[in-house]
């Protein structure tokens, strides 16, 4: 985007809440670069705004908490016209905080009160606030079956009545959620593009092809972005259903009793899971397990969130047995200690990109060509296809057809 000629929104702004400091840092260190290069007398001017931290838009803010487990928050700066950008991660269980001498990780709950506070310690002085949640909160409790709460409902409209203007999440549950607050700016972005960007990163020899490659759901929820990546690649699309025991509840949810394949042969192909998370893995690892039995040549995992509740030492044993053979997840939430260092795992960095969603916003121009990837998919094919084309690799399959 040329923003040479164009005026920001209001002074910009980033905040990033407890655990998100590594992915605010990157973000602000995009952002100060972009300006150095297109904005040398603007970054001059702002650089003499009271801002502190390791970048030019960091705002600092702190939420200590009291023995008894209350809290508030400290922004430590006026934000009086800003343009600021909250960056929250609602599933960091990483971060912790002393409770009657007594450590305990942060739940949801706890970041949801957090970054309310620091919404109120604003005051209401800044020009827009911008939530930027990757995962959604409560994303999984948005629709009602019995008389159940509507948490994710009730949690955006509390923003949005506190004075957010708009909220960017990623890979949303379900979207539809964002009807509780229709007049406000809800953003559901997907990472469609950096997904496959990794992917051909990790696997120079990938073949895209449908005698090849074969995009399969895990259930019909991930239908919708399963369509998406059929669609744009050229590929077969199959899916799993979840027969469950609708007589009793485990934690909360009905038990799987079996998952059932609907879809062509898989024998031979390289076969594509895509999910919004992983969470404790269960469901991952079976259907895994099913698509090798059916012949599937390779078992690769696309999932926005990796939360991996139960550990990680059943991926470990999946990887060994030739189970799965990747699993891409985003750094857009807490990754356990030890994850980035497994050779089953490959994480997607999104910093770059939601830095160009901050600065868009900020000179209040449409995002629109960000939001949707196909052309830049396309465009990816394209190169990957020359480039093999031009200069394969001797001993190695050419990636796309001629």
């Amino acid at each position: 985007m040329n923003t040479e000629k164009l005026m920001p929104y209001g002074q910009l702004g980033l905040i990033g809440m407890r655990g998100c400091e590594d992915l605010t840092g990157r973000i602000d260190s995009y952002l100060t670069r972009w300006r150095a290069e297109s904005h040398p007398v603007g970054q001059l001017a702002m650089e003499d705004a009271p801002v502190a931290g390791p970048g030019l838009f960091h705002v600092k803010a702190v939420c200590p908490r009291f023995n008894t487990g209350e809290g508030k928050a400290l922004i430590r700066q006026s934000v009086r016209g800003y343009d600021l950008y909250i960056v929250a991660d609602m599933f960091n269980y990483g971060v912790t905080y002393s409770m009657y001498n007594m450590e305990r990780p942060m739940s949801p709950d706890d970041h949801f009160q957090d970054l309310k506070r620091i919404i109120a310690a604003a005051g209401g002085k800044a020009r827009r606030i911008t939530v930027i949640m990757p995962m959604l909160y409560e994303g999984r409790q948005h629709r009602r079956f019995a008389r159940e709460s509507l948490d994710c409902a009730l949690a955006l409209q509390e923003l949005v009545s506190m004075g957010v203007e708009n909220i960017i999440t990623f890979d949303a549950h379900d979207s539809r959620v964002q009807n509780a607050v229709p007049l406000s700016g809800f953003e559901n972005i997907r990472p469609t593009y950096q997904m496959l960007k990794a992917l051909f990163k990790a696997f120079p020899d990938f073949i895209v092809d449908p005698s090849r490659l074969m995009i399969v759901s895990p259930d019909e929820g991930a239908m919708t972005r399963s369509i998406y990546y059929s669609s744009v690649l050229g590929v077969e699309l199959g899916m799993f259903y979840k027969r469950r025991d609708y007589t009793r509840l485990v934690h909360g949810r009905n038990p799987i009793v079996k998952h059932e394949f609907l879809g062509d042969n898989v024998a031979g192909r390289d076969v594509i899971v895509v999910d919004d998370m992983i969470s404790s893995g269960d469901s991952i690892l079976s259907i895994a397990q099913m698509l090798r039995e059916l012949g599937a040549r390779r078992v690769i995992v696309f999932a926005t969130y990796g939360l991996f509740t139960e550990g990680l030492a059943r991926f470990d044993e999946a990887y060994e047995q030739g189970v799965l053979s990747k699993v891409f997840t985003t750094n857009l939430v807490y990754r356990p200690d030890g994850l980035r260092d497994k050779p089953w795992y490959h994480e997607v960095d999104m910093a770059k990109y939601i830095s160009y969603i901050i600065e868009t916003l900020n000179y209040d121009s449409s995002i629109s060509d960000l939001l949707e990837p196909s052309a830049r998919i396309h465009t990816l094919l394209e190169r990957k296809r020359r480039e093999q084309r031009t200069a394969p690799q001797e001993g190695q399959e050419t990636l796309f057809p001629v």
